[in-house]
């Protein structure tokens, strides 16, 4: 699309939007049903798009992006009503007869840009926050993706009007037109620098934004800890999508007491979840692109590798990589991965992994492996990052009830349940007054009425 093509898109949808049909709840509910529906009808067509643009598993395809978005579409139509309703609060006694509530209300055309990885995942999740409120949006799907950005496309062309949800495929060009147009708010989801160029673009009309950015996230295992399970769950997290994760764990913390045995237990899950050849495992993705299979590629020529390092350039195939001895000043702890390497970093005191932790910016998630309750809060209270989940990875993120978001370089804003609807609402102050009585202190003239007023509000 050109770019008065996508000018016209915008105003047609901020005409439909002023016509007040997306105000009502019914509407709203509806197009969430619909959008499911269309989600389930079409995830076969999806799959095929994605296993051509990174061999992605059905399984995982299906947990991550279908199965997520369905349940997240139930949640949003079973709750909608009581999110919707206005929010009655306290009124100072000053300003008595009178009520006051919140009322939240629909922003009016937003603008949601989404990522690669999970390319289904992370635009309809947003897409649902802004249905329920009562917005109209704009997609713009990852030329990184093509043939899923396509196969999504088709899915919304052939299921909503575009005066109401849109889509514009393409690249640099397109996404920069868009940037240009005036939104009630812009969603993005992707890496920092730019999210840093959708910011700057943003600020030119004011217009809010919530960035999913990313990061290097660390998964921190204590001395006290269940090998076996911290190790599965550690593989399954950091090699689900070929590492290719925005949680994923992107380096391990490991106390030296259980180190070995910690990467021999790794070694061994790995060959559970793969066989001895990782690259004839029908549940083991590829990397996107030449272009990230290049970067990444490079990274193997740091530290020890322990397991993995075997590359096939045809096929975009990187195997699952474990790393060791790597230095904090090394090229692949200066930049999130997003791949199958996992550099290892052994600590001798949860102080010094902690230290480490807050010396680098804030993470989107951070892992900690612990049996030990005081250790775990000492996680919780000095460090800081988007999420935590501890004794597991990744599975914090597909709680509905959990807002979702990141803090510091990792992001700004939160979304996933009720907190999309937020993030695409505006908290609208009302407050409602009587005509019974009306308080003459508060008109001129104000002689001799300062006493009485520090005593009624000090």
């Amino acid at each position: 699309m050109d770019e008065s093509s996508i000018a016209e898109l915008v105003d047609r949808q901020r005409a439909f939007f002023n016509k007040g049909k997306t105000k009502d709840i019914s509407f709203r509910v509806n197009q969430l049903k619909r959008l499911r529906a269309a989600i389930l009808e079409n995830q076969e067509n999806i799959l095929e798009a994605s296993k051509v643009d990174m061999g992605k598993p059905a399984f995982e395809y299906f947990v991550a992006e279908v199965g997520f978005a369905s349940r997240e579409i139930r949640y949003a139509v079973n709750n909608l009503k009581s999110w919707s309703k206005p929010i009655k609060v306290s009124t100072p006694f000053m300003h008595l007869p009178a009520s006051s509530y919140i009322y939240p209300e629909p922003l009016g055309v937003v603008l949601i840009i989404g990522p690669w990885n999970y390319p289904l995942e992370l635009l309809m999740l947003p897409l649902i926050g802004a249905i329920a409120a009562g917005n109209c949006a704009i997609l713009k799907p990852s030329e990184v993706s093509p043939h899923t950005s396509a196969a999504i496309a088709r899915l919304i062309q052939n299921n909503f009007d575009m005066s109401f949800i849109g889509v514009v495929e393409g690249g640099v060009k397109e996404t920069q037109i868009l940037l240009s147009q005036r939104f009630e708010h812009i969603f993005f989801t992707g890496g920092t620098t730019i999210g840093q160029l959708v910011m700057e673009a943003a600020a030119k009309h004011l217009t809010p934004v919530t960035l999913e950015l990313g990061g290097k996230t660390p998964c921190i295992v204590d001395g006290d800890v269940n090998i076996d399970t911290a190790a599965r769950r550690i593989v399954w997290g950091k090699f689900l999508a070929a590492g290719q994760n925005c949680v994923a764990p992107d380096y391990l913390l490991v106390h030296k007491a259980v180190k070995e045995q910690l990467v021999e237990r790794m070694i061994r899950s790995l060959e559970e979840f793969y066989g001895k050849d990782p690259s004839k495992s029908p549940d083991y993705a590829r990397i996107i692109n030449d272009r990230h299979f290049l970067r990444l590629s490079q990274l193997l020529g740091e530290g020890r590798i322990i397991v993995g390092g075997h590359t096939d350039p045809k096929d975009r195939y990187i195997a699952p990589t474990i790393i060791d001895n790597v230095s904090m000043n090394s090229g692949i702890m200066a930049e999130e991965i997003l791949g199958p390497i996992l550099p290892i970093i052994e600590y001798g005191d949860l102080s010094e992994a902690i230290s480490i932790v807050n010396g680098r910016p804030k993470p989107l998630a951070l892992y900690f492996f612990s049996k030990n309750g005081r250790n775990q809060q000492r996680i919780l209270k000095e460090t800081s990052s988007g999420g935590v989940c501890i004794n597991d990875t990744n599975v914090h993120v597909s709680t509905s009830s959990l807002p979702f978001g990141g803090v510091g370089e990792s992001g700004m804003g939160s979304y996933h349940g009720k907190a999309s609807f937020y993030t695409f609402s505006h908290m609208k102050a009302i407050m409602k007054r009587s005509f019974l009585l009306d308080m003459k202190m508060k008109y001129p003239p104000y002689k001799d009425k300062l006493k009485l007023l520090k005593r009624l509000i000090m």
